[in-house]
């Protein structure tokens, strides 16, 4: 068989050829999502765009002098998109193919893996071999095998039982060498700029930082009781700023925009800065990642710029359909609102300064009952109380003994209404219309429920009460909570923008619409995004 050697343009040029080998690699797992290379393209047109806004109409790609670092890369899909475009932009200032190439790849182009395999994948991906030095290699001018893609194992710094960085639990994370330890170089350090000159060997600004980045990291603990995530994206977006870039640009969850365990701050510093040019939002993840990639309240892009100072260019992408572009003040409300539409209709219904159902809304756990509390009883003894709660599939009412019941003391013997604190996952992966809330329970005194469900409440009678069901089943209702509830979970927070009522009698939409004068571009919008909602179904739509 002939031997059949590539020339570098042909191994830039292959890439083009269906399928892109990058386009077939099944995904670490929904927190370590390798990035399509339509989506990186994307990511780097509208960086190019930027870049040239800034530097009077120059091309990016045909600048010699520009850095790029992906701190966190996968496939190295970033790495090679840049350095193909790079390639195309700088054939006049460098003729000679290949001395364009060894200047790109070893004075432009940088990245650090996020595990030894994903840094080969991406060294294979950049430099035609996981050999940077290799025969193979495109590059002919590196001394080191890894070139300028780094990865080294890194440690986690126990502060007690928790790492000093990031957060991982030692429990979950305090494992041997033969295992990976998922503590990021980039994220584990005080002095990245120091950091990264010991990885390199040399000091380099670099002018862009772009990449997709570690989502979160699992805290479950085999010898506890200890589950769940905590969200580390946000602390390389805070990272990559402090290094001083002109650019960044990353793809995240979009959670972050309303919601987020321990992402308040974040959300708060990112939504007042106004060096935000542009924010790319997508509800849907699978729309972007692919079938099996879903991501709670979708995932989002943007342009930081550092020389900008102004309200970001918005756009949503559902079903690969773009919005018009909207010049938008991130910080207009303490959450992101994704469509301009809803962020009218919230200021029109605030206007009227009518307080908020939230101050009604019980906290996460209005009764101090766990989700699988085990000592239900079926049978009614004194001093019993009735329990509402959920197994698989079933809304059940039983029996608890009052001594179980830790808190929520003022809501025990009134009227209130039980709502589920988690429901309809299709209308929190940006899917429309929705449902968006679960069906509410009407309780009277004497009845109590788990931590399935938030209790809202006081009501002074029973016809209170179902006046607040009726006005929870409206449209107009759930879309006010929509805009607030970007993942399965509704806490009282998401109830902030929904006014309260009197009750005092049955709420509709068309009363609703007339009291706070909506029009009928406003109303349309609203009924196009929600679903109707009934209360005859007894299953539980609830998350048990």
């Amino acid at each position: 068989m002939t031997d059949i050697t590539l020339s570098p343009r042909a191994a830039f040029t292959l890439r083009s050829h269906n399928p892109d080998v990058l386009t077939c690699i099944a995904n670490l797992s929904n927190d370590e999502v390798f990035t399509p290379p339509e989506l990186a393209n994307q990511m780097l047109d509208t960086v190019a765009d930027a870049w040239a806004a800034d530097s009077g109409g120059a091309s990016i790609w045909e600048n010699p002098n520009v850095t790029f670092l992906d701190p966190f890369t996968k496939s190295g899909v970033f790495l090679r998109e840049i350095t193909s475009r790079l390639t195309d932009g700088l054939a006049a200032q460098i003729p000679d193919l290949q001395e364009r190439v060894d200047h790109i790849l070893t004075k432009q182009v940088y990245g650090i893996g996020i595990t030894q395999l994903t840094a080969l994948l991406a060294r294979r991906s950049v430099y035609c071999s996981k050999d940077a030095t290799g025969k193979h290699s495109v590059a002919k001018t590196f001394d080191r095998d890894w070139g300028n893609i780094w990865f080294e194992r890194t440690e986690h710094t126990w502060a007690g039982d928790k790492c000093a960085y990031c957060g991982a639990a030692i429990g979950a994370w305090g494992r041997g060498d033969e295992l990976e330890t998922h503590a990021y170089a980039f994220i584990h350090t005080l002095d990245i700029k120091k950091r990264l000159a010991q990885m390199f060997g040399v000091e380099v600004q670099f002018d862009v930082i772009v990449g997709n980045p570690p989502y979160q990291l699992n805290t479950d603990q085999a010898d506890t009781k200890i589950t769940g995530t905590i969200p580390l994206y946000h602390l390389f977006i805070d990272q990559a700023k402090r290094m001083e870039p002109r650019l960044l640009s990353m793809i995240v969850p979009a959670r972050w925009i309303a919601g987020g365990r321990g992402l308040d701050e974040f959300r708060g510093r990112m939504l007042a800065d106004r060096r935000i040019r542009d924010f790319v939002d997508f509800p849907v993840a699978s729309e972007v990642f692919g079938t099996g990639v879903e991501i709670g309240g979708g995932v989002c892009y943007f342009v930081w710029d550092s020389s900008y100072d102004g309200p970001a260019e918005v756009v949503t992408v559902r079903s690969g359909e773009h919005s018009q572009p909207s010049r938008r003040d991130l910080g207009r409300h303490d959450v992101f609102i994704r469509d301009s539409e809803g962020a009218q209709i919230v200021d029109e219904v605030a206007a009227l300064g009518e307080p908020s159902v939230a101050a009604i809304a019980s906290g996460q756990k209005p009764f101090g009952v766990s989700t699988n509390f085990a000592n239900v009883k079926p049978e009614r003894e004194p001093g019993d109380l009735v329990l509402h709660y959920v197994r698989p599939g079933r809304r059940l009412a039983g029996h608890i003994a009052g001594s179980e019941v830790i808190r929520g003391s003022a809501l025990i013997d009134a009227w209130k209404v039980f709502v589920p604190e988690a429901s309809d996952g299709r209308g929190t992966v940006g899917f429309r219309p929705a449902v968006i809330l679960g069906k509410p329970i009407v309780a009277g005194p004497g009845e109590v429920c788990t931590n399935t469900y938030l209790a809202i409440g006081p009501f002074d009678s029973e016809a209170s009460a179902r006046s607040f069901v009726s006005y929870y089943t409206t449209k107009f209702f759930r879309f006010l909570v929509s805009l607030r509830k970007i993942t399965q979970h509704a806490s009282n927070f998401t109830y902030t923008w929904v006014p309260q009522q009197s009750w005092d009698q049955r709420w509709t939409d068309e009363e609703l619409y007339r009291k706070y004068g909506l029009d009928e571009g406003q109303i349309e919008y609203i009924e196009s995004q929600i679903k109707p909602m009934t209360l005859d179904d007894e299953a539980a739509d609830v998350e048990d």
